[in-house]
């Protein structure tokens, strides 16, 4: 009987082995931040506001005996609708040096496009979508949030192995999410290879919806350019549809100086161009931060004009922001 369980023992001693070989690291990151803000215009004058964010992201990496590397991550994230916490963006990665990274996302994933058509002034238009009539409602399909191509759940997103030194090559897939409706596909380009410089450019469709009535091309250029300690950015954001009440065409500039390595100091400016109205969407920037370690303050101020394409009074908003963030 000792000779069996000693053997038994061996056995389990190597397969511990065996697995430990495998095992990975799983880390922890967060963020957590309070804000007041208020908004005011001609038919609305909201009090002081105040709100937090948080979030904690818990990601696990190893590398297997193949040479692959496979990592999760998945996100915990408060919400309105559920302010005990809720599961959010969720991935998995399976990547090498050879094969480049494939990304398949359960929940909250980019498209190649998506995941580079942020303004060069930072969406200052997120601020004022659903803010129509002089209060908050739903965002309506006349607000001018900014349409980019389809990504979010179940989708896939491909970064290949670097072929050019400061070149990133990403493509994506979002397969068909309802009768009748068509995958859709995305690819971009960004370089940063020059000290200073980066520039990005991406083309994809947004085929999601049922039909062809809101099907669309999109295209996204995007380039920076920092010397010394100031910072000069532009872009342009193009979303062509079938429909043509739902094409859109956003420009974007922002300029950025340093004054020390803690405070910086930004003014930018946003164009949504619906193209079907002869009114364009319009908004501008002026942002203070200051950090200091895992500290940053913010205070900025915003204003919105012909928020849905409308030239009527309440189309026309002024909001100011003072943010407290960390990060750990």
């Amino acid at each position: 009987m000792n000779k069996f369980k000693k053997i038994g023992m061996t056995a389990l001693a190597a397969s511990l082995v065996s697995v430990s070989s495998h095992a990975g690291e799983l880390t922890a990151s967060g963020a957590a931040s309070i804000t007041a803000e208020g908004y005011s215009g001609p038919l609305m004058a909201a009090g002081t506001a105040f709100s937090m964010a948080d979030s904690v992201v818990l990601s696990g990496s190893g590398e297997l005996d193949n040479g692959l590397t496979v990592s999760m991550s998945f996100e915990l994230d408060a919400s309105e609708a559920d302010v005990s916490g809720s599961f959010d963006d969720h991935s998995v990665s399976i990547s090498s040096d050879a094969l480049g990274t494939v990304k398949f996302s359960a929940n909250g994933g980019s498209s190649a496009v998506s995941a580079i058509d942020a303004t060069a002034a930072g969406d200052i238009f997120d601020n004022f979508d659903g803010k129509v009539d002089g209060a908050e409602t739903a965002t309506a399909a006349g607000d001018a949030a900014m349409l980019t191509s389809a990504g979010g759940s179940n989708s896939f997103l491909y970064t290949l192995p670097e072929m050019v030194e400061g070149l990133t090559v990403h493509a994506s897939y979002n397969p068909q999410g309802s009768t009748n409706a068509e995958s859709s596909t995305a690819m971009s380009l960004v370089y940063a290879g020059i000290d200073g410089l980066s520039v990005s450019y991406g083309v994809g469709s947004n085929d999601g919806s049922a039909g062809t009535a809101h099907n669309a091309d999109v295209t996204t250029m995007k380039a920076s350019y920092a010397y010394g300690p100031v910072t000069v950015a532009y872009s342009d954001h193009s979303y062509d549809s079938a429909t043509a009440s739902r094409d859109q065409d956003t420009t974007s500039y922002s300029v950025a100086y340093t004054v020390t390595d803690g405070i910086s100091v930004s003014y930018g400016v946003e164009t949504i161009d619906s193209g079907e109205t002869a009114i364009d969407a319009e908004y501008s920037q002026v942002s203070v931060a200051y950090t200091s370690g895992g500290m940053t303050i913010t205070a900025k101020t915003q204003e919105a004009e012909n928020i849905s394409y409308s030239a009527t009074a309440d189309e026309d908003l002024e909001y100011w922001g003072l943010t407290l963030a960390f990060a750990f």
